[in-house]
């Protein structure tokens, strides 16, 4: 409880848009901090330098009077600069008009001090009768003289204070203003995104197609729109990849289910002239026929999950062809060639592929069918060839759909469940190979291509 109540879980608790503002707001804040305390300190220093070089400047011209005996008593300067000029002695001799002639702006032991480049000082100017800090160059003259030459330092106060009163009361404006821009600014941005939460909270379960709103501007937020596109594509696919499958699996069932339930009401209803024997065999067929389709579809589930086997391991195509081969009659199943070939992968797997297109091959051909592997550089090719009618090119690709046959009885006798070839695809495109069909002139060629082992 004590968790949720900290500052962070408040915070995660914002909205997204609230958060965004308030982190662009505190960086502003402080960056405006920054900006200001550097502008009153360069603007400070660049005041100051400027009045102590005027002081400087009239300080050198009175050193250059005196020097020249053309010093003039009292000392005219035109802008306002306090002036005295001392002996070696510390009296005052020369002074501008209404200046002190009696108490030097800087004692004796502060003149022996201060730099001969004629850096400033600050000098309170208050017991000189100045309602204001001063800033104080000391000059050395010939002779012993020293000059000293000051400046009020009331303007420089006064513009500093002004310039830090407009940024006290300027900079919040500014911010708040700055503030709700980002507001509004990172509201619009996120628009798109809402409009993405709001296609996404209408999308439901029907059938229909189901899109989320994508913005104009080719941005990031178009980009995961056109991404989100994408995966619902895939996941409409798939959809109605599996209704088709349960679609066309009902249908499947549905045949043996019904002529096993025909038979066992015909022997049950009629027992005195029922060739029991005869039965047990139609029922034994059409379960086996439910048995194969379970199997089929059962096999097509591992291979959707994309898993790799736990019985993966080097697999020598050479002898699999061979064994897999001498299952056939060898006067129609005949191997051209089987030369050495080690793919990765489940043996039994592999094994299923080649019965599969044996047993298609075998079904169509007229006379024979030839088995041949041979590997190239990087990959094993197996092609199984028959003599048969062959399929059209339009079709070729069709018939590794599920639930495919292109004869237009259907016949569950000869063509099976039509799962035989979609098995085919899925384990060789799990074992990272390819299969296709071309024509062989007469009849048909399935060439399956497995990468080889690197081990």
């Amino acid at each position: 409880m004590a968790a949720d109540r900290s500052p962070l879980a408040w915070w995660r608790r914002k909205s997204l848009r609230f958060r965004l503002t308030a982190t662009a707001s505190a960086v502003l804040a402080l960056a405006l901090a920054a900006a200001s305390a550097l502008l009153v300190s360069v603007l400070g220093r660049a005041l100051i330098a400027s009045t102590d070089e005027v002081a400087y400047q009239r300080a050198r011209e009175v050193v250059a009077l005196a020097d020249d005996g053309r010093l003039s008593d009292p000392v005219a300067v035109p802008d306002g600069t306090i002036i005295q000029v001392l002996d070696d002695r510390g009296r005052i001799t020369h002074v501008t008009l209404g200046a002190d002639r009696l108490v030097p702006l800087v004692s004796a032991r502060a003149r022996e001090e201060d730099p001969p480049d004629g850096r400033g000082r600050f000098v309170d100017g208050g017991p000189y009768g100045i309602p204001a800090p001063l800033r104080v160059v000391v000059l050395h003259a010939d002779h012993g003289r020293t000059v000293i030459a000051a400046r009020s330092f009331k303007d420089v106060a006064d513009s500093l204070a002004a310039t830090v009163h407009m940024l006290v009361v300027g900079t919040p404006v500014l911010l708040v203003l700055l503030g709700a821009a980002s507001w509004l600014i990172i509201g619009r941005t996120l628009r798109p995104i809402t409009a993405l939460r709001r296609g996404a909270a209408e999308i439901s379960g029907t059938a229909r197609a189901r899109r989320l709103p994508v913005p104009e501007a080719r941005d990031e937020v178009h980009e995961l729109a056109t991404t989100l596109n994408d995966m619902l594509a895939r996941l409409e696919a798939a959809e109605a990849s599996q209704r088709a499958l349960i679609s066309d699996a009902a249908h499947e069932l549905r045949s043996p289910l019904a002529s096993i339930r025909l038979q066992l009401e015909v022997a049950l209803g009629h027992p005195e002239g029922q060739e029991w024997p005869e039965t047990a065999e139609g029922v034994l067929e059409d379960t086996l026929r439910l048995s194969r389709l379970a199997e089929g579809l059962l096999t097509l589930a591992r291979l959707d999950e994309r898993r790799r086997p736990a019985r993966w391991q080097p697999v020598d195509l050479g002898e699999l062809v061979e064994a897999t081969a001498d299952r056939y009659d060898d006067t129609v199943v005949k191997i051209v060639a089987a030369g050495p070939a080690v793919v990765d992968g489940d043996a039994m797997d592999l094994g299923r592929v080649l019965v599969n297109l044996l047993d298609n091959a075998v079904r169509h051909a007229a006379g024979h069918v030839g088995v041949e592997l041979r590997a190239t550089r990087a990959e094993a090719v197996i092609t199984v060839t028959d003599d048969g009618p062959g399929i059209p090119e339009a079709d070729r690709e069709r018939v590794f759909n599920r639930f495919t046959r292109l004869d237009s009885s259907r016949s569950r006798d000869d063509g099976g469940a039509g799962l035989g070839l979609a098995i085919v695809r899925e384990t060789v495109r799990a074992h990272g190979g390819s299969v296709h069909l071309e024509d062989a002139s007469p009849g048909l060629r399935a060439v399956v291509r497995l990468p080889l082992s690197r081990s």
